[in-house]
């Protein structure tokens, strides 16, 4: 119903930037309005992290206490893409980023009450290594 494809990742110094993108394809007369976004990050041996989410709409977001300031996302609704803007990189944030769709009605009001098993589509994940 959803296919999701990120983009961006790579290698990047400490306190340097990446822009991460996700493409969404859309199946079975859905529009990307009908979804709120969000961007998760796992580290091998750790859990599945939300890093970023975002409305439906796009008027409304929530980031993680410890990317706050640093971390930018959005969504171009005519283009069906979710963006990551990713500065002030710090070694710890190596990780693979992964964006995930919910559908509408998963997508509550207060958006830092949603978690990772309210995204019922994933993408294959994009890594992100910060490394001098």
């Amino acid at each position: 119903e959803v296919q999701l494809v990120e983009s961006g990742g790579g290698l990047v110094q400490p306190g340097g930037s990446l822009r991460l993108s996700c493409a969404a394809s859309i199946e079975n007369g859905n529009t990307y309005t009908s979804f709120c976004m969000g961007w998760f990050r796992q580290a091998p041996g750790n859990a599945r992290d939300r890093v970023a989410l975002i409305s439906r709409g796009g008027t409304q977001t929530y980031y993680a206490d410890s990317v706050k300031g640093r971390f930018t996302i959005s969504r171009d609704n005519a283009k069906n893409t979710l963006y990551l803007q990713m500065n002030s990189l710090k070694p710890e944030e190596t990780a693979m980023y992964y964006c995930a769709a919910a559908p509408a009605r998963y997508c509550s009001v207060t958006l830092e009450t949603m978690t990772s098993r309210s995204y019922a589509y994933w993408g294959q994940g994009t890594q992100v290594t910060v490394s001098s």
